[in-house]
């Protein structure tokens, strides 16, 4: 399979993932969320869709780079992708536990853990490809504010 392929398969997996986040969000972005507290930073709700799509993208760009070194560099490849498929389904998650369960806690809890892991897949990504590292970086800035403003909405309710 060609590199843009591998890329493309893999931005396609990435944004069924966040079509299946949107669809436990959408669910109660209106309804449950505008009845909790939120800190002063908590950006408008239009702002996550677009900001998400995008993320998604250079995910997918990033894991098909990896994906593309297979050859080279089997072992790291493989743990690269292992841990892009676990933060991957973290991400999922943690909109399930967020907005379905509506546990705060325990939101608060795996977000960080997501965090950590998304980390760790920077690191090996990085060491695979310098690109595929770099499209990583937004989205760990952005899930480390996303870990601050889901610890704040905790500790507002709690």
């Amino acid at each position: 399979m060609s590199k843009y392929l591998k890329i493309l398969y893999v931005v396609a997996v990435c944004l069924a993932a966040g079509y299946l986040s949107s669809l436990v969000t959408q669910a109660n972005i209106e309804t449950w969320y505008p009845t909790i507290k939120k800190p002063i930073f908590n950006p408008p709700n239009w702002v996550f869709a677009p900001v998400w799509t995008l993320l998604f993208i250079m995910m997918g760009i990033a894991a098909g780079l990896v994906w593309d070194k297979l050859k080279e560099n089997r072992e790291l490849v493989k743990k690269g992708l292992f841990l892009f498929t676990i933060q991957l389904l973290l991400n999922i998650f943690w909109s399930y536990i967020f907005f379905s369960l509506k546990n705060l806690l325990l939101a608060t809890i795996e977000i960080v853990l997501l965090l950590l892991i998304i980390f760790e897949t920077y690191t090996v990504f990085k060491k695979v490809d310098k690109l595929a590292g770099r499209l990583l970086i937004p989205y760990l800035v952005w899930v480390s504010f996303a870990t601050l403003l889901t610890a704040s909405i905790y500790f507002l309710n709690f």
